[in-house]
């Protein structure tokens, strides 16, 4: 896929997922901004990638104020956006009655907050024609203990990418959701044991965990002319996970 001069924001890409997007976005010609909330991991990102097609803006996604700071970064740089993934997300697990008021808002502040005012801040600097992705889970329609917080977050955001497809439409702008299933990230170390792992790893059809290269391949193609007739659809890229979190 040929991405040519097209213009590229990632939020949240610093590791895992957005870093490997990132990457294949640069790889097929692109250029790209990616946040970060710490500016040492974005400075390890740029290095990694090493392509001066790469500008990073240290930005929280779930503080407005650090959300105009990336709008002022897109006007700066002068041309609309071809491409806009809406990434960032953090999670945490936990009983329904052992979770606190502060583990709830801090979830759904930077996973449905963070991405509904981020792209409500950049439809104006969306190219007629662009493309809109957010990274889903899919948790949002299973039915995991400990899990109510973070799939409730994400079933919110499948819910705002369905509705922005069709206010956006006009424009020819098409939205859609990524849902990964497990997938092997610095996140997925943060919050599961090795144990877990083999797990999660069990409970998909390929019996693996995924790798963030395999959902970049996913998100690249639904931003390509290759998915030009396909918006408000979620894909699942899981491996053929077999409902593995309703037990």
């Amino acid at each position: 896929m040929d991405f040519t001069n097209k213009n590229v924001v990632i939020t949240g890409g610093t590791t895992g997922i957005g870093f490997a997007t990132a990457k294949a976005f640069i790889n097929a010609g692109a250029n790209v901004l990616i946040t970060g909330r710490n500016a040492d991991n974005l400075q390890k990102a740029a290095a990694g990638i090493n392509s001066p097609r790469l500008k990073t803006v240290v930005a929280d996604t779930s503080n407005l104020t650090d959300i105009s700071v990336l709008e002022q970064a897109v006007v700066e740089h002068g041309s609309k956006l071809d491409v806009l993934f809406l990434n960032a997300g953090i999670a945490s697990f936990a009983p329904i009655e052992h979770t606190t008021e502060a583990d709830f808002d801090r979830q759904f502040n930077t996973n449905v907050k963070g991405s509904f005012f981020t792209l409500q801040k950049l439809i104006p600097h969306l190219a007629d024609g662009a493309s809109v992705l957010f990274t889903s889970s899919t948790v949002a329609t299973a039915s995991g203990v400990n899990t109510s917080v973070y799939s409730a977050t994400k079933g919110a955001v499948n819910k705002v990418a369905q509705i922005a497809a069709n206010e956006l439409a006009p424009r020819k702008i098409r939205v859609n959701i990524v849902s990964p299933g497990p997938t092997q990230t610095e996140g997925l170390d943060g919050v599961a044991s090795a144990e877990a792992k083999d797990f999660l790893a069990s409970s998909t059809a390929l019996q693996r965990l995924g790798n963030p290269d395999e959902i970049a391949s996913a998100v690249l193609f639904l931003a390509s002319a290759n998915a030009s007739f396909i918006t408000g659809t979620e894909l699942l890229v899981d491996g053929g996970a077999i409902n593995y979190l309703m037990k």
